[in-house]
């Protein structure tokens, strides 16, 4: 009998709301160790509050929390687990008055004690890590592209060698030919580095390139979840409509 995927992040009868709304009912989900896990759900509907609640920015009303085995919320656990995480956010969300390099030694700077030489050679070690050249270090965010502020968001998500990566919208702004290449990134770094990545996305192509299962959040909770192929053939409302609307061309592979 084949043994049990372990999982990286586990989230168990999670309710998160606003006042009297609840955007979150009830809501349990597993993430595998090692995989590529994507998130999809309609604009509004919790996607970016269910990765914001995991990674404790959010308080929740109630449920459990699991990331690395250690439970979210309680205290010296929760800070431990999050050195273990990397988090890239929708906008890059660089700080604007440091240099690239800086930014990328931000983490650094904030959980180790290094020498400056040595957080230079990380940062031009994870710039280069996500295609980035070591002069472009010396730029600041308003120099930047939209390719390049994402690549160098990653790469200040890789600075302390996380074994998890949050990933919220990582193509968003992107053209075609952009988010593709961001796409055959984040694929070559969990390979090469083993990472676990949860990626809310609402980009059909990175869901068919990328994506080892595919998380379906509807009315508050996971509706579907599996390879893209299940997805495909789920009979819930909101599933087929999203997978099968207008835009349904756009699963064809990228050219």
């Amino acid at each position: 009998m084949a043994a049990e995927p372990v999982s990286a992040i586990h989230v168990s009868d999670l309710v998160v709301g606003f006042g009297r709304q609840i955007v979150l009912d009830h809501l349990s989900l597993d993430v595998r160790k090692g995989e590529i896990l994507g998130l999809v759900g309609a604009s509004g509907g919790g996607k970016s509050v269910l990765m914001r609640t995991i990674i404790g920015l959010i308080p929740r009303r109630s449920g459990t929390i699991e990331v690395s085995g250690n439970s979210i919320g309680e205290g010296r656990a929760t800070r431990v687990t999050a050195g273990n995480w990397g988090i890239l956010f929708q906008q890059g969300a660089l700080f604007s008055s440091l240099t690239v390099r800086q930014n990328v030694q931000f983490p650094l700077r904030e959980n180790l004690e290094l020498s400056q030489t040595l957080m230079d050679e990380i940062a031009d070690a994870k710039l280069e890590m996500v295609g980035l050249a070591p002069e472009d270090g010396d730029k600041f965010p308003a120099e930047l592209s939209g390719g390049m502020t994402k690549r160098v968001a990653l790469a200040r998500a890789l600075a302390l060698d996380p074994a998890i990566l949050f990933l919220d919208e990582p193509t968003s702004g992107l053209d075609p030919i952009a988010a593709g290449e961001f796409d055959d990134l984040i694929e070559t770094l969990q390979q090469t580095l083993g990472l676990t990545v949860f990626m809310v996305t609402h980009d059909l192509a990175s869901l068919k390139t990328v994506c080892d299962r595919v998380a379906a959040l509807a009315d508050g909770k996971i509706v579907a979840i599996g390879p893209l192929d299940e997805l495909l053939r789920s009979d819930h409302p909101w599933v087929r409509a999203y997978f099968h609307g207008k835009r349904s061309q756009m699963m064809q592979p990228r050219a």
